[in-house]
């Protein structure tokens, strides 16, 4: 595991990942993870605000697997956007999946007992809990690893 962007840095860099995965998470007061979003092969992931408002990041960036990363610049990132239409239109892309992803964990989520999380996340997006230890998938829940243990024995 690797950190990409601690907390309190101005994120530089958007990556498209070849290979692994990426998550984004952030640390309560009382030091417990909450993993916010996942990112695997083919997708790309950076600290989306802090890439854009250039200010320091609220959140952290890290591999969880042996990845394979493509990286590039704000800046170089940027003048495609600009200089390519086809790249431009990959962005808009991008920006509106993570939109909708976004949206459909947390009106999936809102009213969601545990197991009615574990089950969305069943049909919604599988490979998590195929690829993620129980305590990172845990945190992605809001929930303790026991209790995911005990929900994943019950399926």
């Amino acid at each position: 595991m690797q950190i990409l962007l601690n907390y309190d840095q101005v994120c530089r860099n958007y990556y498209f990942i070849n290979k692994g995965c990426v998550r984004l998470f952030t640390n309560s007061k009382d030091g417990n993870e909450s993993s916010r979003y996942f990112a695997f092969e083919g997708n790309f992931v950076t600290a989306l605000p802090s890439f854009i408002d250039q200010k320091q990041a609220e959140e952290y960036l890290q591999t969880i697997e042996k990845s394979e990363l493509l990286c590039i610049s704000r800046i170089d990132f940027y003048k495609l956007v600009e200089e390519l239409p086809k790249f431009a239109k990959l962005y808009t892309e991008i920006l509106e999946l993570g939109f909708i992803v976004a949206q459909k964990r947390i009106y999936g989520f809102q009213g969601f007992d545990a197991l009615d999380k574990v089950k969305w996340i069943m049909s919604h997006q599988p490979q998590l809990l195929q690829r993620l230890s129980n305590k990172m998938m845990a945190s992605y829940l809001g929930m303790s690893p026991s209790t995911l243990s005990r929900i994943k024995s019950k399926l």
